[in-house]
């Protein structure tokens, strides 16, 4: 009979402990949290808040944990020894604590691994450790801040009757930055510009640079680290802002004879990337890999708990030093050229707690053959995408050549940038490098031949939407949530249908507009960043034994949140009684503000299959504008008047033929990333709908048209 029972959280870390361990332990798990606040009191909280006093009370969270906790009394009365070994964070540390309560275990000894390894683990036993009330207690203010919130917001969104269920302190946040992207990039006026380019008979092609040449420490088109070797400056953007400037400058290229001004050469040095943190992971899966941030942080459980990485939920970019001397020997085995003499030192982020090394595989020396008929396809990309980024973390930087050549023709300048890696260093292991761009040799004062000079029309794009790697990113930025919350969060906004995924880019619904302008009105604190981010400063100093976890709750509730309520409510009181009788009540309004008087625009539901949304939006302040939302331009539009579209652009039929119905080919001109583009189509409009012109299409190539399809057609005279 096992003498000793270690308690864990997650059930599948069973096997491989229980291995490690050997027959005299008893490996078992509380699956997750086993208790939660209760939903009795005053609004369901749990708690009551008492002078500057917290007290709370505890139920089981379901019948599982019921079972569970039964299960596991059962267990602590037939060994001589309980040890709690739960997740070494915050979480983790809390789930501790309740199972000390739980079970009634006087003094219980606290284990603590990184990694699940012989190794790791046996060093945990040789050093027991109590229970860190600190962590305990800023795990026992989130749940406690988060429920206040959420339970006294929420019901203030249900007067809005949309379907909206709940809002919380970092949930609401992150739904708000996703918003004012939304709203950025519903105002952006799209600004049309023209870049000027020579192409020299030499073999490179040099862009504007301006009409004047001093130093070059302000040019914001240079990197920052060469703006000291630099010996002339930009006075004007290369982006010019009419087409007549553009044409003027095409004609000086052309007239005037064009020499070098100076060939400048270096060589830069790009350090490694750090080791994964969770967010970093989340980051980098899902830009490389396209893992969800949930997907991702699942399959790195699975790998932690078969042993191979070390703990998931961290913010640190820290290494042990044997993982870093195993490295550096087989990189001297494998790799002598990529050795450092001192190591590399990466900087974690400001707010990072580094209660944990960053994520890195526990044995770097693991044959891949056995890894990859031991897990799953997609894990093993994880694993591998995990161990490259470490070994790439340890080596050398990368060495990058880089050469500036400047030209002039008359007072205009022009310059040519190019690139090549000379020494790969990391990006053996981590490819993030810029493919090489080579230059000729050329000579200051060297006479250069314009082969042509052209302009290229382009547009100002609106700010990107984010990718949900890239929302992760920001929020870590940001300072909004911690490691163990930014993929629930994510997850979250999407099960309260507040966002969704199109093309992978993250999309505020209406009703996420809605939920985020209504906040705006009557907590407009807690959709700030920095207002969330000053909460999440003070937990991180409770569990740094730095504050007094229930002066700070109470204290909060007293001063602010109290207050933030009733004045919300009182607003929801004042609102005129028409508005809420009326068809343009808040639950029919939109976030979007009418183009000609600015009141916000309601939603007319509709049944038309010709929306691509079941509605439109309508002024109902007098205006009667309407709105329909363009799903290829990913905006709301007026409808064009078709009196105002000007004459219809004629066709200009090419010299090729249909290879369909041989009727002629139309250049056709579309706009992609802000260029004016051209492509052949069939010029029969009813013909190149039907199935066999699928794939009539040829795109401009260099010297040529192409098609998937058809191969090249050759570029006609009048092409």
């Amino acid at each position: 009979m096992p003498q000793n029972l270690l308690l864990i959280e997650s059930p599948g870390k069973i096997r491989k402990l229980s291995q490690i361990l050997g027959s005299n332990w008893l490996v078992k798990a509380s699956m997750g949290h086993i208790r939660e606040l209760a939903k009795d009191g005053e609004d369901a909280l749990g708690f009551d808040l008492d002078g500057d006093e917290v007290h709370c009370r505890y139920v089981a969270r379901d019948q599982r944990a019921k079972d569970t906790i039964k299960q596991l009394k059962a267990y602590v009365k037939q060994v001589d020894k309980v040890v709690l070994a739960t997740d070494y964070d915050r979480e983790g540390e809390t789930i501790a604590w309740h199972l000390q309560q739980v079970l009634k275990l006087k003094n219980p000894q606290r284990v603590v691994y990184g990694e699940i390894t012989p190794t790791a683990v046996q060093q945990g036993l040789a050093h027991p450790q109590t229970l860190d009330m600190n962590l305990v207690n800023s795990g026992l203010a989130r749940a406690c801040l988060d429920k206040l919130v959420g339970f006294k917001g929420s019901p203030l969104l249900w007067s809005l009757n949309n379907g909206a269920k709940s809002m919380g302190r970092v949930q609401s946040a992150t739904l708000h930055l996703i918003c004012l992207r939304e709203q950025e990039i519903q105002s952006f006026q799209a600004t049309d510009y023209w870049t000027v380019f020579v192409d020299y008979q030499e073999g490179f092609r040099a862009f504007y640079r301006g009409e004047q040449a001093t130093t070059d420490a302000d040019d914001p088109e240079q990197d920052s680290d060469d703006a000291a070797e630099q010996k002339t400056k930009t006075v004007e953007s290369r982006k010019v802002f009419s087409l007549a400037e553009a044409e003027r400058l095409v004609s000086l290229a052309q007239t005037l004879p064009h020499q070098v001004v100076s060939v400048e050469s270096k060589t830069t040095r790009k350090r490694p990337p750090a080791p994964f943190t969770t967010a970093t992971l989340q980051q980098a899966a899902g830009s490389r890999l396209k893992f969800s941030p949930e997907k991702t942080m699942t399959l790195a459980q699975h790998l932690y708990e078969k042993g191979l990485i070390t703990y998931m939920r961290t913010d640190s970019v820290h290494l042990s030093s044997e993982f870093c001397a195993a490295v550096k020997q087989w990189l001297r085995q494998k790799d002598p050229d990529n050795l450092t003499k001192t190591g590399i030192r990466h900087r974690s982020s400001k707010t990072a707690q580094e209660a944990h090394e960053a994520i890195r595989p526990t044995d770097i020396n693991r044959p891949s053959t056995t890894l990859k008929a031991d897990l799953s396809a997609d894990e093993f990309q994880l694993y591998l995408m995990i161990w490259l980024r470490a070994v790439a973390s340890q080596c050398q930087p990368a060495r990058i050549g880089k050469t500036l050549i400047i030209t002039r023709s008359g007072s205009v300048h022009w310059q040519a940038k190019g690139q090549v890696v000379t020494f790969l260093g990391y990006a053996r292991y981590w490819k993030d490098l810029n493919a090489d761009s080579h230059l000729p040799v050329i000579n200051t004062g060297q006479l250069l031949t314009c082969q042509q000079a052209s302009q290229e029309k382009k547009q100002t794009q609106p700010p990107p939407r984010y990718s949900e790697p890239k929302l992760i990113q920001l929020m870590e930025r940001r300072g909004i949530g911690r490691p163990s919350t930014y993929a629930p969060i994510v997850k979250t906004l999407k099960q309260r249908h507040y966002i969704e995924l199109q093309k992978k880019l993250i999309h505020p619904t209406p009703l996420g507009m809605e939920v985020d302008c209504f906040l705006k009105k009557v907590l407009p604190d807690l959709l700030e960043a920095d207002f969330t981010a000053a909460m999440e400063r003070t937990l991180d100093q409770i569990a740094e034994g730095q504050q007094n976890w229930q002066n700070y709750l109470t204290h909060w509730y007293r001063t602010y949140f109290a207050k933030a309520i009733e004045q919300a409510q009182q607003f929801l009181k004042a609102r005129p009684q028409t508005a809420q009788t009326q068809s343009i009540s808040s639950r029919e309004k939109s976030d979007i503000l009418c183009p000609s008087c600015g009141s916000p625009l309601s939603k007319i539901p509709s049944q038309s299959k010709k929306l691509s949304k079941p509605f439109f939006l309508k002024c109902e302040a007098g205006c009667d504008v309407v709105m329909f939302y363009n799903r290829r331009h990913r905006q709301w539009e007026q409808p064009v008047d078709p009196s105002q579209r000007g004459p219809e652009r004629p066709q200009k039929l090419s010299s090729h033929l249909c290879p369909v119905c041989r009727q002629p080919l139309e250049e056709y001109e579309y706009t992609k990333e802000g260029q004016l583009k051209t492509l052949l189509r069939c010029s029969n409009p009813k013909a190149r709908h039907d199935k066999k012109h699928k794939g009539v299409v040829f795109f401009a190539s260099q010297g040529h048209w192409w098609s998937k399809k058809y191969g090249e057609l050759p570029l006609s005279p009048s092409d």
